[in-house]
């Protein structure tokens, strides 16, 4: 599998609404993952238990990761996450119960079908109980499913983005994946060449340059509206700080792949989370998590089909 399923012991399920254009995207541990966040990339950021993750707070470990739309309201989704894993006698022992570890992170796509579609607790659970080590849906699927990226001439004019994946293994049986959606304000664009794949579009439907309109554009964005979300999973074994280091240097992969990244209209977030399977350098950890973060960005708009009159490149031709 070449998707955040090639490390042992992760599942991904999608849940969605594809007429309300809306869904949630649920990353199950088989067992708990020592676990970091970068949240503080963008100024427009939704999530959920992010705190915890922290190196200075207690808590180690946790048992899933939701990603969801719905903006602020999409975050309840992982309510359903946490009574799937409780069900199965999965989370912290506090002595009167088991509380499951589930951070959370939203993008904002309430402008592109029905503003009062959002993922709720029973979509969260639903997202949980499909979670299966596979080939899963990129594109149009879970989170992604109402995903928009080049808002540049506003959200009429943008193309549509979605979810993607890649995973990379190296000889010495380190595997380092990655799950990104993608709901930028920004372009995408190809590294080698600097192609704009999917971005702000003109009348004439040729892709314009979002930084070149940054400047112009102000008056037309919309704050919160945009992100880009993910999650960085590998079988390394890493502490707390070690694996809030590899969620930092994976957001390089962002702004490698949109352009302009990290802008104080986006809500950039990404969560890492480690196995402890095998023993690997922090820095190859996150340099090859920069690396399959730019890829998930690339194949989640190619995935991408068109939606609600947003195009999008699958449905080109």
């Amino acid at each position: 599998m070449d998707n955040l399923c090639a490390v042992p012991g992760v599942r991904v399920g999608h849940a969605g609404d594809p007429e309300g254009l809306t869904g949630c995207t649920a990353v199950i541990f088989d067992v708990p993952a020592v676990s970091g966040a970068d949240i503080a990339r963008g100024a427009a950021t939704g999530t959920r238990e992010s705190a915890l993750l922290d190196p200075l707070n207690r808590i180690e470990e946790v048992h899933g990761i939701l990603l969801t739309g719905g903006s602020a309201f999409g975050l309840a989704a992982a309510d359903g996450v946490m009574r799937y894993l409780e069900e199965r006698g999965r989370g912290v022992d506090v002595g009167v119960a088991r509380v499951p570890i589930v951070p959370a992170a939203v993008i904002f796509d309430l402008g592109i079908g029905s503003p009062r579609a959002r993922p709720d607790a029973g979509m969260g659970y639903e997202a949980a109980s499909s979670a299966r080590r596979y080939d899963f849906a990129q594109g149009n699927a879970g989170a992604g499913t109402g995903a928009t990226v080049g808002k540049m001439l506003g959200p009429e004019r943008a193309m549509k983005g979605g979810v993607g994946s890649a995973a990379v293994r190296l000889e010495d049986g380190l595997v380092v994946a990655a799950l990104v959606v993608v709901n930028a304000l920004g372009d995408v664009r190809e590294p080698g060449s600097g192609e704009i794949l999917a971005g702000p579009r003109r009348e004439d439907g040729s892709l314009a340059d979002s930084v070149e309109l940054l400047a112009r554009a102000a008056g037309r964005i919309r704050a919160a509206e945009n992100t880009t979300i993910g999650v960085v999973a590998t079988n390394a074994r890493l502490t707390k700080a070690q694996a809030n280091k590899v969620a930092q240097m994976a957001q390089s992969g962002v702004s490698r792949a949109v352009y302009p990244a990290h802008t104080t209209y986006d809500g950039d977030a990404i969560f890492a989370a480690a196995t402890g399977e095998v023993e690997a350098l922090t820095d190859v950890v996150g340099a090859r998590a920069a690396q399959v973060v730019q890829e998930s960005i690339l194949r989640a708009v190619r995935a991408a089909e068109s939606a609600a009159g947003i195009p999008g490149l699958a449905s080109k031709g």
